[in-house]
């Protein structure tokens, strides 16, 4: 550097200007147009004193206000060559650098920037000739190609670098002349050495030239048959490699980046990162306003949130466990066996596959709260999907991408919202799945619910392959009968039958009343059930299999009372039978009056209905005719065969049953079954429609404090019937307590609670015969192997299997 070029002597405090979008660079003369009110202050301290002012670089260049912790440390001394303030109240400023400088500490922050700074000479370079000429040419021959391909740079750049031999004085005399990124300008600025400041402007210029080279390339080849898209899309990506290599990236580069960054920490499988990235790679290529950009945007981020290795940590104390399942819910003892079992094997063998459980049984026992039960007990996340009245298989398996507003299926959408790939779903009401012309949703469930193919479950959005497998899906239906056999094979069926008058008794002591206490705002002060008056509402105000009336029941108490609190009578209310009926009126089934007497003609049966057991009342009646049958009652084909049945055994054996000659020539018989609405069908009713016809035909009554249930055959066999437990329940809240079953339906006692067989009284039969023998007052066969058969049997106690 010659004496002509020394630099002049700089105040050691200097009011300081925070520059955005370039670096100043000594040696420079530059205009810069100034417009923030502090930055002007700034500029008339600087003419007030040495007309020197500090330019350093702001790290945000949006930012409107920078902070100390925002700038960077080192800049330039600028002279202040000339100032001018223009009409919109900006000042436009030339510039001359100085020296480089370093802030030390700032000494004043309002209403301008006032820093102490260390002055950094120019460092002489002190190598030989040899080691820099080589990087000075290439610079020079850069620059040259830069100048050839643009007007990027002026071509008077030319002139002074031939002058100039030192290379940190070159390296930023170029810097000082292109386009860089702020924090690549400042690190050409913060570099000391000279020959290093230089090597790294040789690497800008070689990015650069190759930008500016492919740039030339697609102007070439697009020149040719460009049409009017073809054109925009030219310049777009004309525009974008220039914005990329220039460091002026646009708001998609950052988006793309994010986009990129969080697929690679969502931990996906080695199948799935490759085809998420090869989806992100298209999203890159599109331009933002495009509407498949939106539909990919939508894709990326529910392969980003969905749950690919994040797992809840599994309770695995079975006391625990058990604690809580009897907490939420009485008795059920089979189903809380299932779940320690499957917990004590998770203990032993931590990568079991989640079992697929089906809970089955009428509506209010229980059956979804359990699923929720369950997940609390292994402290798992809970989600219930509610399948009723879906038809739609893409409810199930998804939507295609290529559908407008398509979106994955119910599963994948659970997974999202779990945020886990271990929980609990309640799949409720899988009865209820219906199917229609846009596919059949219990198909699709086929994958779903199979833990030998649910590992690789493909949902049609995603189009990758999700693994379901550490998931535990609990089913809920009300009749197995509405599902596909393919599908319930699947599923291990656990059954939940109907609760006893004692059981809701005890289930409304430990959970109804006081839920329903606190959803009405009363205190337990405020009322008290007796045991009687529970008694009387479940007896005579409810008869189901569950407890969703009686909750209402309790509740409407509970109401009555809060209304009496209101007015002013804040007492406490005990709620025995006389309560009961002042709250809730006269009660709405009166047990005796079902009994009432025996007649000639009427049988009692049991039937099952997906709501539980009921008690089946078939009425016969002759009528003048020529022995002709007529069904009436909504009968289905399988009872109506039934009726058919038991008349031709009848006519068989009449005999034998002591039917008279010439009874069916002269009458004709009227079957029917009273609630005409409602449908029914089933064999189980065989030997309840033989009895009531025989009873018919022999003018014999038949006993009404008995009900019975059982298949008939034509030579008068009886086959086992289904669903006993929740039949004895019917027959026992309508006061029956001796039931004829099939005697191959024996083993089912053991699935009956002690106390439950004990108030009971179960007659097992294997023939017709033994049916009428204990079922008619008065038994009209004449000379049959009946004996040992009489009303007064009873099966012996079968003891119930050991928990």
């Amino acid at each position: 550097m010659s004496a002509s070029e020394k630099v002049l002597e700089v105040p050691a405090l200097l009011p300081m200007l925070p520059v955005r979008d370039f670096v100043f660079f000594p040696y420079m003369v530059q205009t810069i147009f100034v417009g923030r009110e502090s930055s002007i202050k700034a500029l008339e301290e600087a003419l007030t004193s040495s007309r020197m002012i500090l330019l350093v670089a702001q790290k945000d260049l949006a930012e409107e206000s920078p902070a100390p912790q925002t700038i960077y440390r080192t800049g330039t001394v600028a002279m202040i060559l000339r100032m001018r303030k223009l009409v919109d109240g900006r000042v436009r400023v030339l510039f001359q650098g100085v020296s480089k400088a370093r802030i030390q500490d700032y000494v004043q922050n309002e209403p301008f920037f006032r820093v102490s700074i260390d002055s950094i000479p120019e460092k002489e370079f002190l190598g030989t000739p040899i080691d820099s000429e080589a990087l000075i040419r290439h610079a020079r021959e850069q620059v040259e190609k830069i100048i050839a391909h643009g007007r990027m740079m002026s071509p008077d750049i030319l002139l002074p670098l031939d002058e100039i031999t030192h290379p940190g004085v070159i390296a930023e005399k170029i810097a000082g002349n292109i386009a860089l990124k702020v924090n690549e300008a400042q690190r050409v600025l913060e570099l000391e050495d000279p020959l290093q400041r230089l090597k790294y402007v040789n690497e800008l210029l070689d990015n650069l030239v190759d930008v500016l080279s492919i740039q030339a390339k697609i102007r070439t080849s697009a020149k040719e048959g460009m049409s009017k898209n073809q054109k925009e899309y030219f310049l777009r990506e004309q525009l974008r490699a220039i914005k990329n290599e220039l460091g002026e990236g646009d708001q998609k580069n950052d988006e793309i980046e994010d986009l990129r960054e969080k697929l690679l920490n969502a931990d996906m499988p080695k199948e799935v990162e490759p085809e998420a990235l090869k989806q992100l790679a298209r999203l890159e290529r599109m331009h933002p306003d495009a509407s498949e950009a939106s539909m990919l945007r939508t894709y990326l981020d529910w392969l980003i949130e969905l749950p690919w290795s994040i797992e809840s940590e599994d309770n695995l104390d079975l006391g625990h466990a058990r604690k809580v399942l009897d907490e939420d819910h009485f008795e059920l003892n089979k189903i809380k066996e299932r779940i320690l079992e499957f917990l004590a094997v998770r203990k032993l063998k931590s990568n079991m596959k989640g079992p697929i459980l089906c809970f089955a049984g009428p509506p209010g026992v229980g059956k979804t709260s359990l699923g929720k039960s369950i997940a609390r007990a292994m402290g798992r996340k809970y989600h219930r999907i509610a399948l009723g009245g879906v038809k739609d298989e893409a409810e199930i398996r998804g939507h295609r991408r290529t559908y407008v507003g398509a979106m994955p299926g119910k599963v994948i959408q659970a997974l999202k919202q779990t945020k886990t790939r271990n929980p609990v779903f309640v799949l409720d009401e899988v009865d209820k799945l219906g199917s229609d012309f846009r596919g059949d949703p219990s198909a699709a469930m086929l994958e779903v619910l199979d833990p030998e193919q649910n590992n690789s479950f493909r949902d049609n959005y995603l189009n990758v392959d999700f693994d379901l497998s550490k998931v535990l899906f609990i089913a809920t239906a009300n009749d197995l009968s509405q599902i596909p056999q393919a599908l319930r094979d699947r599923m291990e069926i656990i059954e939940l039958t109907g609760y006893t008058e004692e059981e809701k008794i005890q289930i409304a002591k430990k959970h109804v009343i006081e839920r329903q206490i606190e959803e009405n705002g009363i205190r337990s002060d405020n009322i008290e059930f007796t045991d009687e008056g529970l008694r009387h509402i479940v007896s005579h105000y409810t008869r189901e299999a569950g407890l969703r009336s009686l909750e209402r029941e309790i509740g409407s108490v509970c109401r009555k009372v809060a209304k009496e609190v209101v007015l002013g009578k804040d007492q406490k209310y005990l709620i025995d039978e006389k309560m009961v009926e002042n709250f809730l009126g006269v009660p709405k089934y009166i047990r005796e009056d079902e009994l009432g007497e025996s007649r000639v003609g009427v049988a009692t049966g049991l039937a099952w209905t997906p709501f539980g057991g009921e008690v089946l009342y078939i009425e016969t009646l002759k009528m003048r005719g020529k022995g002709g049958l007529v069904m009436t009652g909504q009968l289905g084909d399988v009872m109506k065969e039934s009726a058919t049945a038991a008349m031709s055994y009848a006519k068989a054996h009449f005999d034998e049953l002591q039917i008279a000659d010439d009874w069916f020539e002269k009458n004709e018989v009227h079957v029917h079954i009273p609630a005409g609405a409602t449908p029914k069908d089933g064999p189980s009713a065989g030997i309840t429609l033989a009895t009531a016809l025989i009873s018919l035909m022999t003018d014999t009554p038949v006993r009404s404090d008995v009900a019975m249930t059982g298949e008939i055959t034509l030579t008068g066999k009886v086959l086992p019937i289904g669903g006993l437990r929740d039949k004895a329940l019917a027959a026992l809240r309508y006061g029956i307590k001796d039931i004829i079953i099939p005697i191959a339906n024996q083993k089912d006692l053991a699935d009956i609670p002690q106390t439950f067989r004990d108030r009971l009284n179960f007659i097992p039969v294997s023939h017709f015969d033994e049916v009428i023998a204990v079922a008619l007052e008065k038994n009209p066969v004449a000379k049959k192997k009946v004996a040992g058969h009489s009303k007064d049997r009873k099966v012996t106690k079968i003891a119930a299997p050991a928990a």
